[in-house]
Formats: C-alpha cells, sequence, structure tokens
C-alpha cells in the first residue's frame, strides 16, 4: 500500500527527498533502460537517495504498491461494471449466480475492496501521502457501496427464491383431540328454549376427534440447502463490511414473510381481539382447532427449523445470529399469541372448554421450547399472559357449565319417563373432560360457596370428597347438582310411578356411563354404589306404588275366608278390579319406556315375581266358585296370558288388551 512503501531516512528533510523520489518515478511511463539512467542520477546526487533502488527491481516487474493498487483497480472495476450491467431495469432478471456471471470473481473483488479499507482503519494514511490515499479510500467506499447495494438485494432474492413452501406442515394433524360442538340437535342447550335437545350415545364420538401428532424427529428445511453457501457468501461479506443492519433487515423481513405464510396455509389468518369476538362459534371452533395445530408446527418445526437455518448462515456472528431470529419469529409469534388472548377474554360458553383447553395445553407444551429459543423477553412474558388468560378461561369456562346444569329448569317433562337430554349431555361432556385430567386438576379448585352448596343445599358429605382429585371433586359437585335438578323434574309427572321410572332410567344411565368410562376412576367405587343402591330404591318403590292396587284385589280379606265360603258376588268384584287396574297398567306403562334392555328386563322380572305367582294363587283357589257359562268374563286372563302381556311393558309404545276375551273351558 502507498502508506507502507516509503523507506524512513532519518528526518523530515530525507522523507521529503525520497517521496518525491518515488512519485517521479510513480509518474514515469519510460523503458526499463531511461529509469536505469534516472535512478544513476539521482543516486549521484546523494547518498541519502541510494535506497531507491529498491523502487526499480533490476527486471521488469512492478512494485508490490503498483501490484496493489493494480488489483485494487480491477476490483473496483469488476464491482463498477456489474453495477452498471445490474441497472434498476434488469434487478430482477439478473441474478449474481446465474450465467455468464462469476460470483466467485466478484466475491473476490469484494474481498480486495474490504482489505483496502480493512487497511485504512487499521493504519490512519501517512502525512506524506495522506490526499493519494484519501482519494483510494473514497474510491473503495463508494465501491463497497455499490456491492452492498447488490449483494443486499442478491440476498434477498437468493432468499426468496430458495425459500421452500412448508406444504408438509399443513398435512400435519397435530391436535390430539377436538372438541365439542354442541347444538340443539347434539345433546346441547337451545339457545331459545334454554332446554337440552335429544342426543343419541352414539352421535356423541363425532364430537370427539383424534389425530396423529408430530414425531419429534420431523425436519422441514426451510430454504433449499444448495443456497446456503451462496447466502453465507453474501453475509460474510455484509458483515464484514459493517453492513450488519441491512443484512439483519432483508433477512429478518423476507423470513418473516415466510413464516407468516406458513400460518396462513395452517389456517391461521391475523385478526384484532374484535373481530375474534364477532366470529361466530362454528366458525372460531375451527379457527381454534387450527390455532392449535399451528402452535405445535410453528413451535415444533418451523421455529426449531429457523434457528437451526440462523445457525448455520450465521455460524460465528453470535450477537447477529440471535437478533436475527428474535426478529424473525416475533411476529409469527406475537400473531398466535394475540389470537389466544383474544380467545381467552371472549364470551364463557360451554361448548368452547374443550377447544380452549387444547389451545392451553398446545401453549403450556410448547412453551419450553419457546423459552429456550426465543430471548426476546416481551415475547416471552406475553406467551405467560395468554397461557394464565387461557387457563382462567378454562377455569371460567367449567364454571359457566355449572351455572348452566343448575340453572336448567325447562318445565316439559319427558312424556315416556327416558332418559331426560340434560344428563346425556352431561355425561358425553364430563367423558370427554376426563381426557384433560391433568390439566384440570391443575387449574380446578373447590370454593367454600360451591362447599357450603354442596353440604347444605345438595345433602353431601364433606367426607365424600375426601380422596378425590381437584376435578373429581368438581365432577362430583356437579353430580350431585344434576342429581337435584332431576329430582325436581320428577316432580313435574303427576303419576307418582312414573316418577319413579323417571328417577330410575336417569340414574342408571348415570351409573352405566360412569362404569363404562374413565369416570369411575374419578368417582370411585364409593359413588357408583351408593346410586346403584338407590337405582333399587327406585324400581322398589314404582312397585310398590304400581302394582300395590291390583296385588290387593287378590288378597283373601273381605270374600269370606275359604274358597267354599266365598262370596261369588265379592270374588267378581275382585277379578274385574284386578282385570280393569292390570288392562290400566297395561295400556298406561306400554307407553313409558326403560331403554336399556337389562334394566327393562329386570323390571319385568321383578313384576312377574311378584304379580304372577299372586294371580295363580288366587285362580287356583276360587275360580272353582265362578264355574259355569260366564266366568271367562271374569277371569279373563291365565297367568301365561299375563306373563305374555307385561313383556310388552316400558318399549315406549301405548296398547290396549280390552279386546281380549278368554273362552270359558
Amino acid at each position: 500500500m502507498a502508506a507502507t512503501t516509503t523507506t524512513s531516512l532519518g528526518g523530515g528533510a530525507d522523507d521529503r527527498v525520497l517521496a518525491t523520489a518515488h512519485q517521479i518515478l510513480k509518474s514515469l511511463k519510460a523503458p526499463k533502460e531511461d529509469r536505469e539512467d534516472m535512478l544513476l542520477i539521482f543516486s549521484s546526487f546523494d547518498n541519502r537517495l541510494s535506497g531507491i533502488t529498491d523502487l526499480i527491481n533490476g527486471d521488469d516487474s512492478k512494485s508490490s504498491e503498483d501490484e496493489e493498487l493494480d488489483r485494487f483497480e480491477a476490483a473496483e472495476k469488476i464491482i463498477l461494471d456489474d453495477s452498471s450491467v445490474y441497472s434498476e431495469s434488469s434487478r430482477q432478471s439478473t441474478s449474481l449466480f446465474d450465467p455468464p456471471n462469476d460470483p466467485v470473481e466478484y466475491f473476490l473483488a469484494v474481498d480486495e475492496i474490504i482489505q483496502w479499507i480493512e487497511h485504512f482503519s487499521i493504519s490512519p494514511p501517512d502525512h506524506s501521502t495522506e490526499k493519494t490515499d484519501r482519494i483510494i479510500l473514497d474510491r473503495a467506499e463508494s465501491a463497497i457501496q455499490l456491492a452492498m447495494s447488490r449483494l443486499e438485494d442478491e440476498f434477498r432474492h437468493v432468499l426468496i427464491c430458495n425459500t421452500i413452501p412448508p406444504n408438509a406442515v399443513s398435512r400435519c394433524n397435530t391436535n390430539r383431540r377436538s372438541s365439542l360442538s354442541f347444538s340443539s340437535q347434539d345433546g346441547g342447550i337451545d339457545d331459545n328454549s334454554g332446554s337440552f335437545g335429544e342426543v343419541s350415545d352414539a352421535g356423541s364420538n363425532r364430537f370427539h376427534e383424534r389425530g396423529v401428532s408430530i414425531g419429534d424427529d420431523l425436519f422441514v428445511d426451510l430454504v433449499r440447502p444448495e443456497s446456503i453457501l451462496n447466502l453465507k457468501d453474501i453475509i460474510d461479506r455484509m458483515v464484514r463490511s459493517g453492513y450488519e443492519r441491512e443484512c439483519l433487515q432483508v433477512y429478518s423481513s423476507v423470513r418473516r414473510d415466510a413464516l407468516i405464510e406458513c400460518l396462513t396455509i395452517l389456517g391461521v389468518e391475523k385478526m384484532s381481539i374484535e373481530e375474534v369476538q364477532k366470529v361466530e362459534w362454528k366458525s372460531l371452533d375451527e379457527k381454534m382447532r387450527h390455532w392449535v395445530q399451528a402452535v405445535k408446527a410453528v413451535v415444533g418445526i418451523l421455529l426449531s427449523g429457523e434457528k437451526r437455518l440462523c445457525d448455520s448462515l450465521f455460524g460465528e456472528f453470535y450477537d447477529l445470529k440471535d437478533t436475527c431470529f428474535n426478529e424473525t419469529a416475533k411476529a409469527c409469534v406475537m400473531m398466535l399469541l394475540n389470537f389466544g388472548e383474544a380467545v381467552a377474554i371472549c364470551k364463557r360458553s360451554p361448548e368452547k372448554l374443550f377447544r380452549i383447553l387444547d389451545m392451553y395445553e398446545a401453549l403450556r407444551d410448547a412453551l419450553p421450547d419457546l423459552e429456550e429459543m426465543v430471548l426476546d423477553d416481551l415475547v416471552i412474558t406475553e406467551a405467560k399472559g395468554v397461557l394464565k388468560g387461557l387457563g382462567e378461561a378454562v377455569k371460567g369456562t367449567f364454571a359457566e357449565f355449572e351455572n348452566c346444569i343448575r340453572n336448567e329448569t325447562s318445565r316439559k317433562p319427558v312424556l315416556t319417563g327416558d332418559v331426560h337430554p340434560l344428563p346425556r349431555y352431561v355425561m358425553n361432556y364430563l367423558k370427554l373432560l376426563v381426557d384433560y385430567s391433568d390439566t384440570m386438576d391443575s387449574l380446578l379448585e373447590i370454593t367454600e360457596e360451591a362447599l357450603y352448596h354442596f353440604t347444605n343445599d345438595l345433602g353431601g358429605e364433606v367426607s365424600q370428597l375426601e380422596d378425590l382429585s381437584p376435578l373429581g371433586r368438581q365432577i362430583l359437585l356437579l353430580m350431585s347438582e344434576l342429581e337435584h335438578n332431576l329430582e325436581e323434574k320428577a316432580k313435574l309427572y303427576e303419576d307418582i310411578a312414573l316418577q319413579q321410572v323417571f328417577l330410575m332410567n336417569n340414574l342408571y344411565y348415570l351409573v352405566r356411563k360412569v362404569k363404562d368410562s374413565e369416570l369411575k376412576d374419578v368417582l370411585r367405587e364409593r359413588w357408583i354404589r351408593k346410586r346403584s343402591v338407590k337405582v333399587r330404591q327406585y324400581s322398589t318403590g314404582y312397585l310398590r306404588v304400581s302394582w300395590s292396587k291390583a296385588l290387593s284385589c287378590l288378597k283373601d280379606e273381605g270374600i269370606g275366608g275359604s274358597s267354599n265360603s266365598a262370596s261369588k258376588m265379592a270374588l267378581k268384584e275382585r277379578f274385574k278390579n284386578f282385570n280393569a287396574c292390570f288392562e290400566e297398567i297395561y295400556r298406561v306403562q306400554t307407553g313409558w319406556k326403560v331403554p336399556d334392555v337389562q334394566l327393562r328386563e329386570e323390571m319385568r322380572i321383578s313384576i312377574s315375581e311378584r304379580v304372577i305367582p299372586a294371580y295363580r294363587s288366587f285362580v287356583g283357589r276360587f275360580s272353582c266358585q265362578l264355574e259355569g257359562r260366564h266366568s271367562s268374563k271374569y277371569i279373563k286372563y291365565s297367568p301365561e296370558d299375563l306373563e305374555t302381556f307385561l313383556s310388552d311393558l316400558f318399549e315406549g309404545s301405548p296398547a290396549v288388551l280390552h279386546h281380549i276375551r278368554r273362552k270359558s273351558s
């Protein structure tokens, strides 16, 4: 370099003499023999100029300074020529890495200019060559500005053209389970009447979908691997040239847009809190499902891939590497968190609980990885805040579900005494809730108000809550609330026997649902035993209320005491009354319904065991008193007939027996 080729002569005057000689020789374009003659002339003036021979070699080669200057000018020319070709009109079509361009030549030219600038920054120009060196420095800085402008555009171009759309991510169903979607047809609350619509248990499977989860080893290339070296070459020159900020802006803007596009592919769109709160439930349910998938895909695949990409591209530039990743990830993560926050403060309604639980679990599980990767405190603080908000939303939504059960006061009874839609809805809901036991256990706690209500209004005992998990306690309270609600609904029936059938049906349904699901592990065997006893009590109550009058007709009291002394008039009246009672029971109770096959058969057996032996005994003892042409008028049914007719009870289809007559024997 010019500043390094001056030889010290021990004083300022000597320096000036040698510098003058240097400039003279440099300006000459004479042949070799002429320069040698001039050298002899200069040397004869003063021995102080004898060192000038170092400026001219014996052969025809240039000085090291000339060679350096030539390399600089050659590098400058490459950059200027490329800048001229790379005009504004051709920027979209001309790439440094496309033929006939030679990226290696261009990068070497940039390296040469960078070396000149680095030299001047380390060794300021000597006073004697300051003007000349300043000119060269200005030219170098001008060239590097052109080069960086070119590389900035090239960096953007290579990043965009080599970004791989992560279509594989869109095919990953990361939702471990989906949600309930309640409507009046699904066993949900009818918005107009506040009552629960009919729903079959067979239809409840559509409430709960399960998908495959992302494997830990799933990896997605975010840019084409063959472009990595080109990108690293550009990053290295931009950083060495002091263009870190421009490099950061280009990289983060391109990759940020790519991640936002990934969210779009995953079904997540940018929405304000106000927009989210205006979305109808069916559409919101779908958006929440997509959000759960997106959180798992973004944190588990995309951000981890983005982190690996940053590590690969910015390797030794540690500060820039972390900054680039944080700036790239921030917009994507904040877009997800904004939706989560909007859902957390939405109006509470029971059908949202399972989606909110899915969102809570997805964010909770992703948070440790997010904290490890993202170093932006604002983002992590926001994520923790959204997680807390979703947790509060879970508790508030479950409380709303409890209020829904407590306040369901429809006055329209189920005419057949069948299972009411309310317990169907509740049990399908709770069966799914058990899948979230660990999460619910971490969020729920019983309030003093709820405990007071349980012990004072619902007749519960504190001991019943012992050894139950937090979710188990809440479910016990809710089931007690449900039982109380059903007891109130039973009072809507004027027929006391039908009240007993209704309560038997509904409580048996609850017991069966608990026994056949993981709820049995939540409520424990004690709850099942106590409710099973109550089912038998309701069954016994039905038998007593419904058949007491008919069975009283088959007693001996009031008809003479023995078969021989029995009053024919009293016997006729007894048989007539029994027939009337049985026919009325048959007419009414064939219209009642016991939906469970096993329970229905047990009920018929219980009736038969009470009625058939009593009837057979009565007929056997007193039928001889009514022998004659008109005996069939009073003894209308044989014990076998009654046995057959009892099998028609509780089918839900009313029938009559008035047309049946038996011939006299």
